[in-house]
Order: structure tokens, then sequence, then C-alpha cells
């Protein structure tokens, strides 16, 4: 559905940083997890599911590795803290991936419906955060990069605890930039579009004609196509890095531009 236009890897831009990624198992998370093993770190993938299980299994040269974890459980999460430190005594950064979305009318929503989103899409960066802290400060330019989403910036219909969450998620980077700056510790967002992930994918096949729904959501882009995991790893690792070592509290819009084109009415589309 889209093609990986990655900027080139494996310049070392990672080498000797220690990098956590939650829900690094599958999707954005594993593309993440992918690109910092390919600059040379060395990659905790935190995740409810052990990567081997869900086709994406691990190397055993030494680069990466999996420590259960449930973002939404503060033991868990401490649990997580305690393993990184002993087998690695620090974190340099910290992805705040772990998410999900349910597709529902607010009349459907039960409270339990929405408590797990919001457990999952903004406790669980909270948590990490607060647990992790101890291990990044005094390290050489820390980093947090937290996965938003456009729907944190616009609503698609049905996604109200996902929308709530994800607007919660761009607050929560902004306060944090704030209060971990004069610590050394830098905090952004990064909000990716429609990107080519087995969700999205599943979720295009399920169209009578899967043909011109790919060709449609391609034309909501200036670029003229979808994003790419990759797309949003790249950035990521940028902002981890020193070259984005001024910058902090932003949400960088990661969807081909999709966010900045206003809309029309088909029967004047054409037209412009």
């Amino acid at each position: 559905m889209s093609a990986d236009r990655s900027p080139e890897a494996g310049l070392g831009r990672a080498t000797g940083r220690v990098v956590v990624v939650t829900g690094g198992a599958r999707g954005i998370g594993r593309a993440i997890v992918d690109r910092f093993v390919a600059e040379g770190a060395t990659v905790i993938v935190g995740d409810l599911n052990d990567p081997e299980t869900v086709g994406a299994g691990l190397d055993v040269t030494g680069h990466r590795e999996w420590i259960p974890l449930d973002v939404t459980d503060e033991v868990s999460v401490l649990e997580f803290a305690k393993s990184a430190h002993a087998g690695h005594g620090g974190v340099d950064v910290l992805v705040n991936n772990a998410g999900v979305m349910a597709n529902r009318s607010v009349a459907d929503e039960t409270v339990a419906d929405w408590d797990l989103t919001m457990a999952v899409n903004l406790r669980g960066p909270f948590l990490m955060v607060k647990h992790l802290l101890p291990l990044m400060e005094g390290r050489d330019d820390p980093a947090i990069v937290n996965i938003g989403s456009i729907e944190g910036l616009g609503a698609n219909a049905r996604h109200a605890s996902y929308v709530a969450s994800k607007a919660g998620v761009h607050g929560l980077t902004r306060a944090l930039a704030v209060d971990l700056g004069p610590v050394g510790i830098r905090c952004n967002a990064v909000a990716p579009g429609w990107v080519d992930t087995d969700l999205n994918r599943a979720y295009v096949d399920k169209h009578p004609d899967r043909d011109r729904a790919v060709a449609e959501l391609a034309s909501l882009h200036p670029v003229g196509r979808i994003g790419n995991p990759t797309d949003v790893a790249a950035t990521v690792l940028w902002l981890s890095t020193p070259d984005a070592s001024f910058v902090t509290g932003q949400v960088l819009t990661v969807d081909g531009g999709r966010m900045s084109r206003l809309s029309l009415p088909a029967s004047l589309a054409d037209d412009v």
C-alpha cells in the first residue's frame, strides 16, 4: 500500500544508546525497534506479547531483548524498570508507543471500554516516565518520544476515547518537556497519520473495492501515498539524537501533509 522510502539507515546514530520501546512487537513499534537496532542501539522491547510469537522474532546478537510489560499496571512497570536497570544500568531513550483503538459510538462505549483506552494510551506513558525517570537522569542527552496521533488534532467518527487519549498524550508531552527540561530530559511526540500497519491493512482489505479504497486513501495526502511505519521510525530516531537537542515540547505531525489539506466536496475537487 505504500513505498518504504525511509532515510538511509545504518549510520550508527544510536550507537551505545539503551532504548526502551513499549508495544514494540509489531506495527509502528516494531519499525522503531528495527531502526534503532540498525543504528547501533541496544533496544528493550516492552510488550505483553513475545515478539517471537507474532512473527517479529528478535535477533540473537544482543542488540534487542524482550521484557514482558503491561503499561497499565504499575507493578508491571516497576518490575520492568528493575529489570532494565539490572541489565543495562540506565536508559537513554524512552519511546511510549503502546496503544489501543476501538471503533464504537459514544452510546455503545462502556466505562470499562473508556478506562481501558485511557489506561493504555495515557496512563501507560505516565507510568513509564515516572518509573524510568531515575534511569534516565544524568545520561547523555536523554529523550522521551511519545506516539500521539493526528486524531489528537482532529477526529474520525466513532473514536471518542481514542481521540481524547491522544490529545492527552500531546498535552502530557508538553507538560513533561517543561517539568523535565531542567534535569536535561527532552520530551516530544510524533503524531502519525494513516500508516500501513497490519491493523489498517486488515481494515482496508474488508472493503468491497479494496483498490479504490487504497487509491482514495492515497489521494488524501499531498505526497500521493499513505505512510509506512519506517516514516514514523525515522522521525522518532531524529528526535532522540543530538541533532534535535534544542527541540522539546513539540508534536511533530508525520502524515504526508494530510492535515494541511483543506477538504472540498467531490464535485469541486477536480477543478482545483
